[in-house]
């Protein structure tokens, strides 16, 4: 399938059927007579088939991958190239630690020094830091020592297990819930910032520029708002993947790409902002026609996915408004006869609000005829 809603492009005729028809049709034009089914040359022929079918197929694929809608792989870090476009690269997740000392004391927490939570994770402090006289803590970045996204999702006060004892720390504990840890960037986020990449040549200060940029920061970021409410200000809201709304770490992140002098216009003043959310409940009845009574339970299945890929739908666009139509349009298509949506009722969200699901509760009204 093409990405960016373009239409389809075949470049070779693959049909088996069409090619086989079209070899035999040629050779009786040629040679002015007829091929049984049995005839010697018509099963010649037939070999020939799998081969140019073969064939046919790896100069389609050739042709589409120089195009940005098809490209894969490798082929589509060549396209990249041409924009000046890499690839982002797996990362570690991040948290900030506070070290706290049983004594104020001069102390330093050496670079390396591992924490964890007690799973088999690891987080090493990035570099030395030393609490200053008179300090009974300090807040020392950590980065994850596995690349990807094992390291996300510590919630404040989990990390508290200093592995490499230190003289004179009484406790440690994350300040901030662990993110940023991304593996390599899929081929469908990376052909959209490819797309998108012109944008970035431009320093002026143009929506799309910031979009680029902010997007670079981690590629778990599905959708950024880029807003001016007032003269030189500039709001960026990023939201991440499955409608997570980004903590400090990846704010940070984000701020400090898009402040860079060959990134942000001189008079622009930059923040980084994280996107409101706005809560709803699903609260339904759904019916299967009595003639699909055999079918019933798939149905009932399909109709739990279609709920799920709608609150992932509602939730991974930046001021999307809150459409149950939406809703009883995808359980409709997992085959239901009939839906009543009590909620959620249709609410109109702004720009740098994120529709998320709160409670959800599912009813199957049975079989009904009609």
């Amino acid at each position: 399938m093409a990405r960016f809603n373009l239409p389809n492009v075949v470049f070779t005729e693959k049909s088996a059927q069409q090619i086989e028809s079209d070899i035999i049709s040629t050779y009786e034009q040629l040679t002015s007579s007829s091929l049984s089914k049995a005839d010697p040359r018509r099963l010649f022929l037939q070999a020939l088939v799998p081969l140019i079918v073969q064939q046919r197929t790896l100069i389609d694929f050739s042709a589409k991958q120089n195009l940005l809608a098809y490209s894969i792989g490798e082929y589509l870090d060549h396209i990249g190239v041409q924009t000046q476009t890499e690839r982002l690269q797996a990362t570690y997740a991040k948290t900030t630690e506070r070290f706290t000392l049983s004594t104020i004391v001069q102390q330093t927490v050496p670079a390396g020094t591992r924490v964890t939570a007690g799973d088999g994770v690891f987080f090493g402090t990035v570099q030395d830091v030393t609490v200053q006289a008179g300090q009974i803590y300090v807040d020392v970045e950590c980065q994850c020592t596995q690349v990807g996204t094992i390291g996300n999702g510590y919630i404040p006060g989990q990390i508290k297990q200093l592995v490499d004892p230190m003289q004179w720390v009484q406790s440690v504990e994350n300040v901030t819930e662990s993110e940023g840890g991304t593996d390599v960037e899929d081929d469908d986020s990376y052909a959209s910032r490819i797309q998108q990449a012109p944008e970035s040549f431009s320093i002026a200060g143009p929506n799309g520029a910031y979009e680029y940029w902010a997007k670079t920061a981690s590629q778990s970021i599905i959708d950024v708002l880029i807003h001016s409410p007032s003269p030189g200000t500039v709001e960026i809201r990023p939201l991440l993947q499955g409608g997570q709304i980004p903590g400090q770490e990846i704010l940070d992140a984000v701020l400090d790409i898009c402040s860079d002098h060959k990134v942000r216009p001189l008079t622009d003043f930059v923040q980084v902002l994280a996107p409101e959310q706005v809560n709803y409940d699903i609260l339904l009845t759904y019916w299967i026609n009595s003639v699909n009574s055999s079918s019933a339970l798939s149905i009932q299945q399909a109709v739990v996915q279609a709920i799920t890929d709608y609150k992932t739908w509602q939730k991974s666009k930046l001021g999307r408004s809150i459409d149950s139509s939406e809703l009883i349009t995808r359980i409709k298509n997992a085959g239901a006869k009939r839906v009543v949506v009590t909620l959620p009722e249709y609410q109109s969200i702004q720009s740098y609000q994120v529709a998320v699901e709160n409670q959800v509760t599912t009813t199957y009204g049975g079989l009904e005829n009609g």
